[in-house]
């Protein structure tokens, strides 16, 4: 009897990947409560823990050091990732606002956003400083001020902690690097009010040694491209100028109707807003009953307490409350491999300490660096033979990874009987035709795709733009979609908001081809499948396989990788920011491309087969063969590194049998990656290229002309 996998019935989201949901994402993964799908909204695939910043900028660490890979996380946690801000909640209908997506509905949700800064509200600020949050942008403009030659200038705005950890550690860079350096710290009260007397003078200490200038007491008119102006008329050099002062909360968060405390979400002591079904921890709250100052210890602290409470939010445990810590332990750096620490008015200072923070953070970070791996499910003792070989030793790959392989495809297709209707013509190839209505010409085609996301609007997104594909390579203008959707099991409502965030995304991607989207058929299953046929209007007769000539350039519209990539991140063996990449590959249509390409002598989309699989195809059914350049060929970042471990998607042996008379290893494996919504494959003429290929790259395209037809038959790779 076949069990399948339990309905999902309540939607968590939590918003913002800060300190506290990124333990409670780990948390989940060891202990997921059965029928909750858990969503986490974070504007990018990381998230960077603060507590290293200053080791960074000193140059102990390295920037990939610092960041939880947070999609690598939600993998282990089963749970969804949305790249991108929240934009706001309607506490009304339960849902979050992200920008360029559909709504995202709730049961229970929990806020974990952080702080940003009000910096940029500084006359000059925006145009010639940099804020330390978020770290990206300026960990980026950090590293490339450093490895500039001749004498340096920096100013930090702010002198709590935060700013004076900052300017120490640039201090020493600078040292390191040996550039002589103004260093100026300014503040408009007094610096390092938060620590007490013993220990704000060892820090004042540690900063007089490095060289630097402590301005207290001072308002700041205007940040200048190489100074920052005073109200009193003095001018401090800097080329090199960051904030760690104005923390402020975000400002969506005024526009909730939940309480705020000076724009913080007021909790109680369980962590709940004054709306019960929704939560915040971290710097975005304020706790009500106990109040704490902004310290990361505390969101830390909070995970566990927001994990148990949250599940009860669910409809499983009973709540509790949290209880804060009075005092904590401070561990400040002081430049180099030294740091202070204070704790119950006793502080200590030196490279004890240092080791003693390196230790914590380290501990810290490898909680997310090495993530459990957990039991796979061990087979029946009896089974039938080939069970085994055809589970294979890893899970079977979405998107075009699971698709059937070529050779079992065609052979099917070979025992059809030809078209006997004069209006249909099938075109070379398995996947499209020819309709003849009248002096219309029309073709069809269809595709779905098993989900390698448990995104359903970024899942359909891909599977639109890789459906059409076939129209867009066929030269035709999209004219008319139908949708075919399999959910997993799910409670009505929350089949309810998965369809709504499909169908509205269909109907932006298929309308913004030029398309309208007419309906469908939908049912639910074990897993999520997207699909859609559509039909497109040639003005011409469509380009297809065949019509290829010796001579022509091959042109590739988008890099490859994709096949590996998926499979990698399914394994928790690929980096968020390589996964990311590949998602924004996946979803650039290709209809601006195909109208370039429009003059293409043969042309098909790169997709289960292989870029290899493709271009036999076009050589076949255009009676010659081809050569690749192997180093023009464009992948996409961490691909080749994965290849190269041995990482392979599902089909990738049997795309390997289509043309076994090439090389191996390396880049050229590759070549048999199934790509999902990849590049259009183009065939035109050598004359008009290199033109052609500027185009595609003028309109947003990374297009490259990869190599040759030629007139012997069967593939080559130019050496």
């Amino acid at each position: 009897m076949h069990l399948p996998p339990l309905p999902l019935t309540r939607d968590l989201v939590l918003i913002g990947g800060g300190h506290t949901h990124a333990l409670l994402l780990r948390k989940w993964g060891m202990n997921p409560l059965p029928g909750a799908r858990v969503t986490v909204i974070n504007p990018g695939p990381t998230a960077p823990y603060s507590g290293m910043l200053p080791g960074f900028v000193a140059g102990h660490y390295s920037r990939s050091e610092l960041d939880i890979d947070l999609l690598k996380l939600a993998r282990f946690a089963g749970a969804r990732v949305i790249l991108g801000a929240a934009q706001g909640i309607d506490t009304d209908r339960h849902e979050v606002h992200v920008a360029g997506r559909p709504p995202v509905a709730f049961d229970v949700a929990s806020v974990n956003v952080g702080i940003t800064s009000d910096m940029p509200a500084l006359p000059g600020f925006a145009e010639h400083a940099v804020t330390a949050k978020p770290m990206g942008s300026f960990a980026a403009q950090w590293v490339r001020y450093l490895e500039e030659p001749g004498d340096a200038s920096v100013a930090v705005i702010g002198g709590g902690v935060a700013g004076a950890e900052l300017i120490m550690a640039m201090a020493h860079a600078l040292r390191e690097k040996g550039r002589a350096a103004q260093l100026t710290l300014i503040d408009n009260a007094q610096i390092l009010t938060a620590t007490l007397p013993k220990a704000a003078a060892t820090i004042r200490k540690a900063m007089a040694d490095l060289g630097i200038e402590i301005i207290e007491g001072a308002t700041i008119s205007h940040v200048a491209a190489d100074h920052v102006a005073l109200d009193d008329g003095r001018q401090v050099a800097a080329q090199f100028v960051t904030g760690a002062a104005g923390a402020k909360p975000y400002g969506w968060i005024a526009k909730t109707g939940l309480d705020l405390q000076d724009g913080f979400i007021r909790v109680n002591a369980h962590l709940q807003s004054s709306d019960p079904a929704i939560f915040a921890a971290g710097d975005c709250a304020h706790l009500t009953e106990n109040p704490r100052p902004k310290a990361g210890v505390y969101a830390v602290r909070e995970a566990p307490i927001l994990f148990r409470n949250l599940r009860a939010a669910l409809g499983s445990g009973t709540i509790r409350p949290y209880e804060p810590q009075k005092d904590y332990l401070k561990l400040i750096s002081l430049g180099g491999k030294s740091a202070l620490g204070e704790r119950l008015g006793t502080s200590l200072s030196g490279p004890l300490m240092w080791k003693w923070k390196n230790h914590i953070d380290q501990n810290f970070m490898n909680k997310f660096r090495d993530l459990p791996q957990m039991k796979t499910p061990t087979l029946p003792r009896h089974h039938a033979a080939g069970l085994i070989e055809a589970l294979g030793e890893k899970p079977m790959c979405g998107g075009c990874g699971a698709k059937v392989g070529r050779g079992a495809l065609r052979t099917a297709l070979a025992d059809l009987p030809p078209p006997s209707r004069s209006d249909v013509t099938s075109l070379p190839g398995d996947d499209a035709a020819l309709l003849n209505t009248g002096s219309e010409r029309q073709v069809m085609t269809t595709d779905h795709l098993r989900s390698f996301t448990h995104d359903p609007a970024l899942m359909t997104r891909i599977a639109a733009v890789h459906a059409l594909g076939d129209i867009w390579a066929m030269g035709a203008r999209p004219q008319a979609a139908t949708a075919t959707i399999i959910l997993p099991r799910m409670s009505p409502a929350l089949q309810h908001r998965t369809m709504a965030e499909i169908m509205a995304t269909a109907a932006d991607v298929i309308r913004s081809a030029g398309a309208e989207i007419v309906g469908g058929h939908s049912s639910m299953g074990d897993e999520m499948t997207i699909g859609f046929t559509l039909t497109g209007l040639c003005d011409t007769d469509p380009i297809t396989l065949s019509g290829a000539k010796p001579g022509d350039a091959l042109i590739l519209t988008k890099p490859l990788g994709s096949g590996v990539l998926m499979a990698a991140e399914m394994a928790g063996a690929a980096k968020g920011e390589w996964v990311a990449a590949t998602y924004a590959q996946m979803v650039q249509p290709q209809g601006k491309a195909s109208e370039i390409l429009a003059g293409a002598h043969a042309m098909t989309d790169v997709t289960g087969f292989g870029l290899a699989g493709h271009l036999l195809g076009i050589a076949e059914a255009s009676g010659c063969g081809a050569t690749l350049d192997l180093d023009a060929i464009p992948v996409m970042d961490g691909a080749l590194e994965l290849s190269q471990q041995g990482i392979r998607s599902t089909i990738f042996e049997d795309n390997r049998a289509i043309a076994p008379e090439l090389l191996t290893g390396g880049k050229a494996d590759l070549l048999f990656d199934p790509q999902t919504a990849g590049g259009l494959l183009a065939a035109v003429s050598s004359d008009r290229a290199q033109v052609i290929c500027d185009s595609l790259r003028e309109a947003g395209y990374p297009a490259a002309i990869i190599g040759r037809m030629t007139e012997a038959p069967g593939l080559r790779i130019h050496n």
